[in-house]
């Protein structure tokens, strides 16, 4: 109960909402932190008390920490070719997707990608690494980091009618599933490397 009291505590602290934003913002290049389940949490909370300035506050906290993490992302992708290039060029089905329309349809690609597990880091590093302007990334990184903050802030409100407990649990969830799709993806990934490398090898003889 302690731990409880503790956490609906640090929801009503004015220190939640930098933390977030930061937290949301180190998720794009690090997608290990439990962000998602802070923000729909702290929704869930302001939603079942009706405070609907806490909940716009909350909106701009997740958009700002988005964006930003999305422009660090970017321009690590477009800095270096070693940094994130497992991710940009893992030759799985995400990022052969986002690599097809990032150019031709970057708002497809930025946030048709932001919904899918591990699909903010590939696509927001691939639109630096493969030269997506900045003034064509910039309008869809907000565009997708809006849909993506109304997105978890509806989830803390729909799933769990407001109650802040039943929303950590969604957001654990979440995580759980959010985290298990991306190690999918790098075992089939792994699993598909050999198999063109011998394809590869049988080309060549």
């Amino acid at each position: 109960m302690d731990l409880v009291a503790g956490y609906g505590t640090f929801l009503h602290s004015q220190w939640m909402f930098p933390l977030l934003s930061a937290m949301i913002a180190v998720d794009a290049p690090i997608p290990m932190l439990p962000s998602e389940t802070l923000l729909m949490s702290a929704s869930a909370l302001a939603f079942g008390e009706h405070k609907m300035l806490t909940v716009l506050a909350l909106f701009l906290a997740a958009l700002i920490g988005s964006a930003a993490g999305d422009l660090v992302t970017y321009g690590l992708g477009r800095s270096s070719h070693r940094v994130l290039s497992r991710s940009v060029d893992a030759g799985c089905a995400l990022s052969t997707w986002v690599r097809r329309h990032l150019h031709l349809r970057p708002g497809v690609a930025l946030i048709g990608a932001r919904f899918m597990p591990g699909g903010r880091l590939v696509s927001t590093a691939a639109a630096g690494r493969y030269g997506l302007p900045l003034r064509r990334f910039l309008p869809w990184s907000l565009a997708s980091s809006a849909a993506w903050s109304c997105y978890m802030l509806s989830i803390g409100l729909l799933l769990t009618g407001g109650n802040p407990l039943l929303s950590l649990l969604a957001g654990v969830v979440m995580a759980a599933l959010t985290a298990g799709g991306f190690g999918l993806a790098r075992r089939i990934q792994a699993w598909r490397r050999p198999a063109r490398a011998s394809k590869a090898l049988v080309g060549v003889a």
